[in-house]
């Protein structure tokens, strides 16, 4: 049994397929038989621009969301929490050792 080749297609390619997908008198299954693609193809290239463009490559007031920059939103996320968790720690043992010297 031979396995399938993938396909690796250029992102300008997939740009493409799904703009003109897009036109007024086209369907994304006429562009996929044009193309030789599964129509499911293009309808997953569509939603993955569209994710791309409202969260990854936009700015919000004034900070940029590209995904290098995203990571460090996620890391600094990360060590907020465990910041927060430490600090409600100290807390807690704070008040235990002021109750014991009373």
């Amino acid at each position: 049994m031979a396995k399938k080749q993938r396909h690796a297609y250029t992102e300008e390619f997939r740009r493409e397929a799904v703009r003109r997908s897009d036109q007024p008198g086209s369907t994304a299954a006429s562009v996929a038989k044009e193309l030789g693609l599964h129509p499911g193809q293009i309808y997953n290239w569509r939603r993955q621009f569209s994710r791309l463009s409202e969260k990854q490559f936009n700015s919000l007031a004034g900070v940029d969301y590209s995904k290098p920059e995203c990571e460090e939103v996620r890391q600094l996320k990360r060590e907020l929490s465990e910041a927060r968790k430490e600090n409600e720690f100290l807390k807690k043992a704070a008040a235990y050792f002021a109750k014991l010297q009373e």
